[in-house]
């Protein structure tokens, strides 16, 4: 073999190939998107990632990526004929073009170890900006119009959002490059070692009659049949899979309430109920796991059958071509590696088909979280509209989701200065009217009229975030006067020789966030701590804790409260804000409030008539859509 003219014709291959191969994926694709279902979804979820009117990148890397993976085809093949010529010479016990074949080995094995590290990376690469590009619309997409609140108001609320933002969106880019290319490689593949075991391939007399070229169409023959066999035994997968990711969510999200809640089911000793319900949601991981294990024991095992037998077929085929010096051992050996490479390649679709299975479940996790944004978004939505500082509500009905009246047809102007007190029996619509003022409450109509900026909602458990004492007292502001952002771990430790015996200890301390405030916005921090009677925490304010834990339900609402006074709203809304404090801690809060903020709005939601001396009007809800507002 001229291996000068090889390199040639190599190059001369993967250009033709590479054109062919493009032209042919790209009508693939197209044609998937528009006449598949599940190739409509794939386009749905990520199409815009790969418009050239958003960026020529996207496309560019495929385009590379398809290069790289056709040149490990050629590569391949030039291996194939690597092998026939060195046992050849070990036949003819020729050694000059024994050790010929080891320089040229080595040639052959440094392109492919630069090819497969240069491709390795490439994909990666691909793989992270499709991951950040997909997640951002689909994080986005979750945020945006409150879709992640709104969807609970649909008739099927999604499971496990949190998982599918997370998990599903990694596998479905990893799933889709990888059985893409496979696809690619599987079936370039079969094109270029059909080519050289026809050459290979002789005579076969099965019954009397000779059939030329018959170890072709003896593996093309053997793995169609294998592959409508383990398509049919394989296809319960999809199914199975789409359950394992539902269960395992489920379960997880049991385990996350357990923790989240810990303190009121310790309360109510429910360690009982609590572990049947996770018994219970575990037993549903583990059956559909054996179910899995058993429907994979029969896939597999006629995998391995069919795969195992495939090693001897091409050797009892040729081997009285072989005794009878018809062909050399080179080509004995090179029949039977370009058999088997053809019959893997053939068998692609057989063997991945539980791949093909799991990415299916996946496609459809994501394509039922982004269809449930946007029926979020096709929710009603109150009709709020802006008048400078105003505040008021005209002719505002709102109803419950089965269109049970709550209130009808309120008129409402809330002044500054002048705090508004909402009472009424539990049922009457309270909190729904806050909910409506703020636009979370789909089912109402009318018109709310409140400022764009500046209003602060303050609920009867405040939402504590991840982070410091800081990050929770300033929420939902950023922080500011920040220096600099805090350490990340040190690499270079996990880095060393050998793993270091905590993992722990290569993080930063939870206190790691200290002094990146400058000295004002500090000050100003630890003033309103002492103000809201939370002077104790001052030296705690970068802290990183679960202070959702750590604080009571009262220093919660106390800490609600410092957030009023360091945003400085128009208005605010606070419901039942002051529920776990007592009427001394409830008095100074509102006195505070007051001294601070004269000029905001404020509108108030409780049933203590403490409440009164700081509300000098009352808006009073009743049963059945009657209101009354009064003055004290």
């Amino acid at each position: 073999m001229d291996w000068q003219q090889e390199v040639i014709n190599s190059g001369v291959w993967v250009l033709k190939a590479y054109v062919i191969t493009t032209l042919v994926f790209g009508l693939t694709v197209w044609a998937l998107a528009k006449f598949t279902v599940w190739g409509g979804h794939f386009w749905s979820i990520t199409g815009g990632y790969f418009s050239p009117k958003r960026s020529w990148r996207p496309i560019l890397a495929v385009a590379l990526i398809l290069l790289l993976t056709l040149s490990a085809v050629r590569l391949d093949v030039l291996f194939s004929n690597w092998y026939n010529s060195m046992y050849t010479s070990l036949q003819k016990l020729d050694e000059v073009a024994f050790w010929a074949a080891m320089w040229l080995f080595a040639v052959l094995a440094t392109t492919h170890v630069i090819r497969s590290l240069f491709d390795f990376y490439v994909q990666q690469a691909f793989t992270i900006h499709w991951r950040v590009w997909l997640n951002e619309q689909l994080l986005s997409g979750w945020l945006n119009e409150q879709s992640y609140y709104r969807s609970q108001y649909l008739d099927k609320s999604i499971e496990n959002p949190d998982q599918r933002i997370q998990q599903d969106i990694t596998v479905f880019v990893e799933s889709s490059l990888t059985l893409s290319m496979g696809v690619v490689n599987a079936l370039v593949s079969t094109i270029a070692f059909t080519a050289i075991l026809w050459g290979l391939s002789g005579p076969l007399a099965i019954m009397g009659v000779d059939i030329p070229r018959a170890m072709v169409f003896l593996v093309f023959l053997y793995v169609i049949i294998a592959t409508v066999f383990a398509i049919h035994i394989g296809r319960p997968l999809i199914l199975l899979n789409f359950l394992n990711e539902r269960f395992n969510a489920n379960y997880r999200y049991a385990l996350v309430r357990l923790r989240e809640y810990s303190e009121s089911i310790a309360f109510y000793a429910g360690e009982r109920v609590e572990g049947a319900l996770l018994r219970s949601r575990f037993a549903q991981v583990i059956g559909n796991a054996w179910a899995i294990v058993y429907r994979s024991l029969k896939f597999l095992g006629f995998n391995f059958t069919v795969t195992q037998a495939a090693v001897v077929f091409p050797f009892i085929i040729q081997a009285q071509r072989f005794f009878t010096k018809q062909i050399s051992l080179g080509d004995l050996i090179q029949t039977a590696q370009a058999f088997g490479r053809l019959q893997d390649n053939l068998s692609f679709f057989r063997n991945a088909y539980d791949n093909f299975a799991s990415y299916r479940a996946t496609l459809d996790r994501l394509t039922g979280f982004r269809g449930a944004i946007e029926q979020a978004r096709q929710l009603p939505e109150p009709d709020v509209s802006e008048q400078g500082q105003r505040l008021a509500l005209e002719s505002l009905t709102v109803t419950t989701p089965n269109g049970r009246l709550l209130i009808e047809n309120l008129n409402l102007d809330i002044s500054e200065g002048q705090p508004l007190l909402i009472r009424g029996p539990s049922g009457a619509g309270k909190t729904t009217l806050l909910r409506a003022i703020a636009g979370l409450w789909p089912y109402c109509h009318g018109k709310i009229i409140r400022p764009a900026t500046g209003a602060l909602f303050l609920s009867q458990k405040p939402y504590i975030p991840l982070g410091s004492l800081r990050d929770a007292l300033y929420y939902p502001q950023a922080l500011p006067g920040l220096k600099e952002a805090p350490p990340m771990p040190d690499e270079s430790a996990a880095a060393g020789h050998g793993a270091p015996s905590n993992l722990d200890a290569i993080l930063p301390p939870s206190d790691s966030a200290a002094e990146t405030m400058d000295a004002t916005h500090d000050e100003q921090a630890r003033k309103v701590l002492r103000q809201v009677q939370l002077g104790h925490l001052a030296d705690r304010l970068d802290e990183t804790a679960d202070w959702g834990r750590i604080l009571s339900l009262g220093e919660q609402q106390r800490l609600a409260f410092g957030r009023l006074l360091l945003a400085k709203p128009i208005a605010a809304f606070l419901d039942e804000a002051t529920s776990a404090m007592d009427e001394g801690l409830e008095d100074a809060m509102y006195r505070l409030v007051r001294e601070q903020l004269p000029q905001m709005a404020l509108v108030s939601v409780g049933h203590r008539s403490t409440l009164l001396v700081h509300h000098p009007r009352q808006l009073t809800l009743k049963l059945e859509g009657a209101w009354e507002l009064s003055n004290s």
